[in-house]
């Protein structure tokens, strides 16, 4: 074999390496694009599961400051209601005490309990 023929057989085949490289790259690049893009599709779907999630936590978090609102509110009342029940009581353990003082005196003036010393009421 002279030397223009290994010339040619080195060529060729260095030609025949880089063709084969460059279809190697090329499948990689491939299968590199098709997982890239079953990547984003997967993130795509649970992104839809967070943000259905998300709004299933914002709806009970909006529930919750509702429930406690009305308890606080309920609280309140029940509060009020506990200052004006104590009030109440204070008129009626001051009447009775005054209703208790008057029966007293009436006692004290009627004179068929003096001198009989019996109930006759």
């Amino acid at each position: 074999m002279t030397t223009t023929t290994w010339i040619i057989v080195a060529v060729v085949a260095v030609l025949i390496v880089v063709l084969l490289a460059f279809v190697a790259r090329g499948a990689n690049h491939r299968r590199h694009r098709v997982q890239a893009d079953r990547i984003r599709e997967d993130v795509h779907e649970q992104s839809e599961r967070v943000d259905k999630r998300e709004a299933v936590a914002s709806e009970t978090e909006a529930k919750a400051r509702a429930a406690k609102a009305e308890a606080e509110a309920k609280a309140a009342e029940a509060a009020r209601l506990q200052e004006r029940a104590a009030t109440h009581r204070d008129h009626v353990d001051s009447s009775r005490e005054h209703l208790n003082a008057e029966r007293e005196r009436a006692d004290a003036l009627d004179p068929r309990l003096a001198a009989g010393g019996g109930d006759d009421r």
